[in-house]
């Protein structure tokens, strides 16, 4: 258990990460990108991850400009229409609003939303918060909020849509979707009954019953599965830690310890961590296993200098962006995550100070940037481990030592 800080030795691409993904839009819309094609369906997520990850590289206002945030901007053509106008993102995303049930489609075709689910219903939500837009009069907070507890299952389980499919990355979805509404019930541990605080005459979900569903899905190895009796995945770990995190209910892990000598085991030879057991390194870990991490006060528990390493080995150096693993094609997914794990070791703040710039932080629990989880007043639980100070990027949340 040992963490090494050195900035990692190899660039930084930072113009280059910039170029790929303000470009990357007009490239996936052309008719022949069969990238394109393979995404259509999950475009409100792709759009989040490319302005998240922008985001924490440019300014607010820089971020607009390039990538037309909340107004239209010029759209690169093939020369046939070198007037083309592209309209605002954040009008985009409302076109995606499947008004029937009160959630977001992962895209539209014309005017008609794709089928609405959890997944995509978050990733506009996000969209809309580093966009400023959560107060948007197009924004129907109690329908939404409705859709999202329409979901809830008896067991206190959350399906992503109407046909049913179970999983606790469902529950921090859930969670995250109505905190940023203002809408979560958050549970009254101190209630000998153990039940939740009701701000309003109805509340929206039972978080109590949701919270205890959680718990269910924990394993005997410290991990989380996708449902009770299912492996442990570092992506379910982080879904169960966020989400006991936003419910202020980080107590319940009454042996912290466990999981995160399982987080901290997931780091291979590379350098890199994976999922499980007897898998190969991926970027996207960077975020799952230290976002958790981050919550439990454990980041020091990997060797940081060696998974900063792992990162940067990642990038392309002609067209920039992140890969899952070195050598690989960049993908945005990848190139978030991996942004986002470079910023939780604190590795893009040094590259930025040497590099003369100011890059923002990612917050661990609602994965946005934390000038905007500070804006909007988001508050999440996070443990102090062994009384050593949690980080300045932590501080905005309410703190647990256990």
């Amino acid at each position: 258990m040992t963490s090494e800080t050195t900035t990692p030795v190899g660039p930084f691409y930072d113009a280059l990460h910039a170029n790929y993904i303000v470009t990357l839009g007009d490239k996936l819309d052309s008719p022949t990108s069969y990238e394109g094609a393979v995404t259509e369906h999950l475009r409100v997520s792709g759009v989040y991850w490319s302005l998240a990850a922008l985001a924490l590289l440019r300014t607010e206002g820089e971020v607009d400009d390039l990538m037309g945030l909340t107004k239209p901007i010029q759209a690169a053509t093939d020369g046939t229409d070198e007037n083309k106008i592209r309209s605002a993102i954040v009008d985009w995303v409302f076109q995606c609003y499947d008004a029937r049930v009160g959630g977001f489609g992962g895209n539209c075709s014309g005017e008609n939303p794709h089928d609405a689910h959890l997944l995509y219903t978050l990733s506009a939500l996000q969209v809309l918060a580093i966009s400023n837009s959560l107060d948007d009069e197009r924004l129907d907070k109690d329908a939404i909020a409705n859709y999202v507890s329409s979901l809830q299952n008896e067991d206190g389980s959350f399906s992503g849509d109407e046909w049913g499919e179970i999983d606790t990355r469902f529950t921090y979805i859930a969670f995250s979707c109505l905190a940023l509404l203002g809408k979560l019930p958050l549970p009254d541990w101190n209630n000998s009954n153990s039940t939740q605080v009701v701000s309003e005459e109805k509340p929206t979900i039972d978080t109590y019953k949701a919270v205890k569903y959680i718990m269910s899905c924990r394993n005997f190895d410290g991990g989380f599965g996708c449902v009770p009796g299912a492996e442990s995945h570092a992506g379910q770990v982080f879904t169960c830690v966020g989400a006991l995190s936003i419910a202020q209910s980080l107590h319940l892990l009454e042996d912290a310890d466990l999981l995160s000598w399982w987080l901290a085991e997931r780091q291979c030879d590379s350098g890199g961590l994976n999922g499980r057991p007897e898998k190969q390194a991926d970027v996207c870990y960077s975020w799952w296993i230290l976002s958790a991490l981050s919550i439990l006060g454990r980041v020091d528990w990997i060797n940081t200098g060696k998974l900063g390493q792992f990162i940067l080995n990642c990038q392309d150096d002609e067209d920039g962006g992140i890969a899952d693993r070195p050598m690989d094609m960049p993908d945005v997914y990848h190139t978030f995550f991996g942004l986002c794990g470079l910023s939780l070791i604190g590795q893009l703040e040094k590259i930025g100070n040497e590099d003369g710039r100011n890059y923002r932080q990612i917050d661990p629990v609602f994965a946005l940037p934390t000038d905007v989880v500070s804006r909007l007043g988001l508050k999440a639980q996070v443990i102090r481990n062994g009384g050593v100070d949690v980080e300045k990027r932590l501080q905005l949340h309410s703190i647990l030592d256990i």
